[in-house]
């Protein structure tokens, strides 16, 4: 229990630092949600939750769904129907030449498409015969993320007067720097006076271009009276319009960051509970006391490993004594005779086909050994393979010649 203690008194010093530390940040105050999503189902406040459930409202006998295709391959419209509606909301409108003529051909059949985003792609404003610019002057790509506020106005005519709407949020917006007016009217613009809603016609249909997508999120439209703002630049929407398409294909290819941030940032995002964060604490701490207190408890002794018993001077006293009691020396004379020719091909790369005066004077350049002593070995083995029998005495000797070439060579 004594070698306890000092566990026992390090988890309640922890537990109690978890529970002061938790109770200290019970005050803080919460910080606004800044991440911009453009979401229908975010309720944060740049989602688009109150938007997207509003349609319904301002179009009560409209069907409403969501697409995720691309222009062309959508599940609810048809390019042969008429009265239909596609709204296309991103922070960049990516669409690319065949994709917008797609979107043409649905629209002049007799449909509208809104489209609110803050960028534009080269393929949309060439065909559109438009360029944009950004809050801070940079030419097309470049934007603001102003900080500090946005204001837009609606314009007369189509409006029965100009209607401006503001908000203490981010701008996140762009303007139109150039438009073609003989096919173009301004339906909006912004704080400058520069126009950043546009209406084009298409056909039967109607093209709806707006820069400032900011505008439809639940901050813009619950500040004040803003929610007019999205009522009266939807109401351009042919009002008969049986079918409404909530367009997310290509806010799949934005908000990256967002995202980013999202799956980065989990642990972060649930650290900002007081309760869990010192939930979590108190788990990493009872957890850590708990791992300490059963690592001393329970270690099992490890045995010593001996070390293994080298057998290579067994072995070679039990062959060495084999060949002592058979007694055939004139075999063992002949296997130390082909280790060594097998010694001087691997070491020496000679061929020991022919052991003749070459092969003596090339092994004894290579080697460096005595020519006495090289050819005291040859003669031997040339020996061995025609005597009849070998005396030990003659086993010994041979022995130590070769034991001392192996030593010296």
């Amino acid at each position: 229990m004594k070698n306890k203690l000092p566990y026992i008194l390090l988890f309640l010093i922890g537990g109690a630092f978890v529970l002061l530390f938790a109770t200290s940040n019970n005050k803080t105050s919460r910080k606004m949600d800044n991440r911009v999503t453009f979401r229908k189902n975010d309720k944060r406040p740049y989602g688009m939750f109150v938007v997207f459930n509003h349609l319904q409202y301002l179009f009560p006998k409209a069907s409403i769904s969501v697409n995720k295709y691309e222009p062309g391959y959508w599940d609810s419209l048809s390019t042969h129907e008429t009265n239909q509606a596609l709204v296309i909301l991103a922070d960049r409108f990516s669409a690319d030449d065949a994709e917008v003529e797609k979107l043409i051909a649905f629209a002049e059949n007799g449909n509208d498409v809104f489209i609110t985003a803050r960028e534009l792609s080269y393929d949309a404003k060439n065909i559109f015969n438009c360029k944009t610019i950004g809050n801070d002057g940079s030419i097309d790509d470049e934007v603001t993320y102003k900080s500090d506020s946005l204001l837009l106005a609606l314009t007369s005519p189509p409006f029965e007067r100009n209607l401006e709407y503001a908000y203490p949020g981010k701008s996140m917006s762009s303007k139109f720097s150039s438009i073609d007016t003989s096919i173009t009217d301004i339906v909006g613009n912004d704080e400058f006076g520069s126009p950043n809603f546009i209406h084009l016609q298409a056909g039967k249909g109607h093209f709806y271009i707006h820069l400032a997508p900011i505008a439809f999120s639940n901050y813009f439209v619950l500040h004040k009276n803003n929610i007019r703002y999205f009522e009266k630049a939807f109401s351009l929407i042919n009002p008969s319009v049986k079918k409404i398409v909530w367009d997310e294909y290509y806010l799949d290819d934005n908000g990256k960051n967002n995202r980013k941030n999202d799956e980065n940032g989990w642990l972060k995002e649930l650290l900002k509970y007081p309760a869990l964060k010192a939930a979590l604490l108190t788990a990493i701490l009872a957890l850590l006391a708990y791992v300490l207190l059963e690592m001393r408890r329970k270690q099992r002794y490890i045995p010593k490993v001996t070390k293994p018993r080298n057998d290579s001077l067994d072995f070679v006293k039990t062959i060495g004594r084999l060949y002592y009691d058979k007694g055939n020396h004139q075999n063992l004379c002949k296997k130390m005779g082909a280790y060594f020719l097998e010694h001087v091909r691997n070491k020496y790369k000679l061929p020991t086909g022919t052991l003749d005066e070459e092969f003596i004077s090339n092994l004894k350049f290579k080697s460096g050994a005595e020519e006495s002593e090289i050819r005291g070995i040859v003669s031997f083995v040339k020996y061995v393979e025609t005597s009849p029998a070998i005396t030990p005495g003659q086993v010994t000797d041979f022995h130590k010649q070769l034991e001392s070439f192996y030593k010296n060579a």
